[in-house]
Formats: structure tokens, C-alpha cells, sequence
């Protein structure tokens, strides 16, 4: 799977689901501190990777993940595996 299709399913995802406003949404944010994504958060978003991306979350590798960019990269490793 491309980066880009990747990085326009989760971008919509976090759109629709958090109200991020389409600006907000670039590969350099930070999860916490821009987007204010908090720790329940990340179980969301690990059921939406799951069901849109087939594999599953492991929560110490997710702990990795900072930005936008970190988590397109993850998914990408998972998917192209």
C-alpha cells in the first residue's frame, strides 16, 4: 500500500472523528501536544487501524509513535510487510 493512500484514509479518519480541522492535520503534528489525541484516544484510533488496515495494534510500538508522520510510517511497515 502507497504512503499517500495511507496517510488520506487516517487523515480522514482523525478528521471525522476528533474535528480536527483539515489544516491541523500535517505530518510534522504531534499527536498529544498538537492535536490533543490523549492516551484513551490511541484506542480508537488502534480499533480504526485494525479494521481499516487489517493487522493488529501492538500497544508497546505504538508507544513510538509522536507524530502524524511516526504513525503513517508504523501503519506502512505493518501493512507492507
Amino acid at each position: 500500500m502507497q504512503k499517500n493512500d495511507i496517510v488520506e484514509k487516517v487523515n480522514a479518519f482523525l478528521i471525522d472523528e476528533f474535528e480536527l480541522e483539515e489544516d491541523q492535520v500535517q505530518p510534522d503534528a504531534l499527536l498529544n501536544d498538537d492535536l490533543d489525541i490523549e492516551s484513551l484516544d490511541f484506542v480508537d484510533i488502534a480499533v480504526a487501524i485494525e479494521k481499516e488496515f487489517g493487522f493488529k495494534v501492538i500497544g508497546e510500538e505504538m508507544a513510538e509513535v509522536r507524530t502524524l508522520d511516526d504513525l503513517y510510517e508504523y501503519i506502512q511497515k505493518k501493512v507492507n510487510k
